[in-house]
């Protein structure tokens, strides 16, 4: 099945963490993908924060898979900032293999955040956000059909 962001707001916390355990890490991901952000999912209010939250907060990552890195598109006119380091490694959801954006030594601002990956169709990824080793948000990347 090919998901998108949309549906992804629709899904429970609960459905969204069995699918990501459910797949496979997946590539690194390369260049520009389009964020959003996945708060109070199933609610009928999940779909207007995401809204707000690209507009005004955060619009996406763009990863440079050569370098393992990656900068966060922020603000409403995409400033690339907040840098993480990208690499593969156990999740600290369920233990198996994901890719992890760490940002321990690259951002005063995000240290305490880590973010998982994991592909769930062909140029989306869903992902979850950790602060410390508290999961906190859900969220989805979506890149561009080639």
């Amino acid at each position: 099945m090919t998901y998108t962001a949309s549906q992804f707001l629709s899904m429970s916390g609960k459905d969204l963490d069995d699918l990501f355990s459910r797949s496979a890490a997946g590539d690194i991901p390369n260049g520009e993908a389009k964020g959003t952000a996945i708060i109070a999912p199933g609610t009928a209010f999940s779909a207007e924060i995401a809204s707000l939250i690209n507009i005004f907060v955060w619009q996406g990552k763009t990863f440079d898979a050569a370098h393992g890195t990656l900068r966060n598109r922020i603000l409403a006119f995409g400033l690339n900032a907040i840098v993480a380091e990208v690499y593969k490694a156990a999740s600290l959801l369920d233990g198996k293999e994901c890719i992890v954006l760490d940002y321990s030594k690259t951002s005063l601002v995000a240290e305490h955040i880590r973010d998982e990956i994991r592909a769930v169709g062909p140029g989306v990824y869903l992902g979850i956000v950790y602060w410390d080793s508290k999961q906190t948000i859900h969220f989805a990347l979506e890149f561009p059909a080639i």
